[in-house]
């Protein structure tokens, strides 16, 4: 679907549900209860970040960090209300300026979930592919990729890589150890090749989370505790690698609030997504958390719904590209 013409669409969808007041009663909601607003962006545009945090503080919101969410969950501070954290996957070259000077300038705590090879060798395996299908050097999506098997992923991947290369989009070794000196700025781990982790054996997930844990440490001198799991997909197995591996607290991408309910759910913490190229008025529905349980419905009611329209569906309101997978 034209870009624009999807934008225009959930801009039109995003202020119907502003003006019948389900915004204002969710940002009651979160104001007034303990309830956690946890947001998650990829590469946001320096506006769309600010917008962000100045739209949230004029609410009355306020920004924790996951150090402030591991003292509430051992009980060692109150649960808050209208409290926001906010986190950032991948590590985007992008996000050096659009992300971090943003958070200094307005005093607000983020965490960058890196992904180390991207940071070591310039690019994402999808920046790869991407343009790849742009020259038509593949047939193969991003997507595609996504649901094969590791070892056909990589196949293919390596191919690809023998084709072209798209230039630098991730932060370098050196610009992960700047960010991380800020008093704002938390470094989590996103693996270190960002496969999709339930599509690889056992051993390759040890692996990515050991390996990417233990390259982080050694760049930025501090203990990194926090993962978000690439494409927000995991399952047990990944789960209990985590808590091997000592880490503390793991981000799923499932849009739910964190209610005192979900405290000890402490390696699937659900977030709200944030939409880069998207209205301020659908993100505002996105980070008050109306839009993705709305659209859900909307998307996914009833089986008799043609599957190319469920895709269309899907796109246009969810703005994603898959639906997360859960084995608990």
């Amino acid at each position: 679907m034209n870009k624009n013409l999807r934008n225009m669409l959930g801009y039109l969808a995003a202020n119907t549900l502003i003006l019948t007041g389900r915004v204002k009663q969710a940002t009651r909601k979160a104001l007034d209860t303990e309830c956690i607003l946890s947001l998650y962006y990829h590469k946001p545009g320096k506006d769309e970040f600010e917008f962000s945090i100045k739209w949230l503080k004029s609410q009355g919101f306020n920004f924790i960090s996951p150090h402030d969410l591991e003292r509430v969950m051992n009980r060692e501070i109150p649960f808050p209300k209208g409290a926001v954290l906010l986190t950032v996957d991948d590590g985007w070259q992008t996000n050096v300026t659009n992300v971090v000077e943003v958070a200094n300038r307005n005093q607000v705590p983020v965490t960058i979930f890196v992904s180390t090879t991207p940071a070591e060798e310039g690019t994402y395996w999808w920046s790869y592919v991407t343009q790849a299908k742009r020259q038509g050097l593949t047939s193969f999506s991003k997507h595609a990729l996504k649901k094969m098997p590791e070892e056909e992923r990589l196949k293919i991947l390596k191919d690809i890589k023998q084709m072209i290369y798209p230039g630098r989009d991730a932060m370098t070794v050196d610009q992960v150890k700047m960010v991380a000196n800020s008093p704002y700025v938390t470094i989590g781990s996103h693996t270190q090749t960002h496969p999709i982790l339930i599509n690889c054996p056992e051993m390759q997930v040890y692996e990515e989370l050991k390996g990417s844990r233990q390259k982080l440490e050694s760049w930025i001198g501090k203990e990194v505790v926090y993962f978000a799991y690439p494409n927000g997909d995991y399952s047990r197995r990944e789960i209990k690698i985590l808590k091997t591996l000592n880490y503390r607290l793991a981000f799923s991408a499932q849009p739910q609030y964190l209610t005192p309910a979900l405290l000890n759910e402490s390696f699937t913490i659900p977030r709200f997504g944030f939409l880069e190229g998207a209205s301020s008025a659908e993100n505002i529905c996105r980070m008050t958390g109306v839009w993705q349980p709305m659209m859900r419905k909307l998307t996914y009611r009833g089986d008799a719904q043609p599957k190319k329209d469920k895709r269309w569906f899907k796109d246009l309101f969810l703005g994603e590209d898959r639906i997360q997978k859960l084995d608990l």
